[in-house]
């Protein structure tokens, strides 16, 4: 019963979904990130509170994020026209870039 219920568990995380591993340029995302800086800050901290500030966000995430607005997953007029042209190597390097920025936060 022991074995049974251990290949269940390894069957089950066999199906589940992935997140996908982005492995991201830091120079790279830098010099691709002009376009993002109009909302979201030339380092990722935005000054306007419509736009999330994505420096010190974790790569994976934001990677993910960028692979879900592509797919239309994750619903946003502005930011689905914007990772139309993106390939996955653009979205892991500017995830990277704005993953390595300190992001500050104020208090409110």
């Amino acid at each position: 019963m022991k074995h049974f219920a251990l290949m269940a568990l390894a069957l089950s995380c066999l199906s589940a979904p992935a997140l996908a591993d982005p492995t991201g340029n830091i120079d790279q995302g830098k010099a691709k990130s002009t376009t993002c800086a109009a909302c979201h800050g030339v380092d990722g901290n935005s000054q306007a509170a419509m736009f999330p500030k994505l420096a010190g966000q974790h790569p994976d995430y934001l990677y993910n994020a960028l692979l879900e607005y592509k797919a239309g997953t994750r619903k946003n007029a502005i930011m689905g026209g914007q990772v139309t042209n993106l390939s996955e190597q653009d979205m892991a390097d500017l995830a990277a870039y704005f993953g390595s920025q300190k992001g500050l936060y104020l208090k409110r």
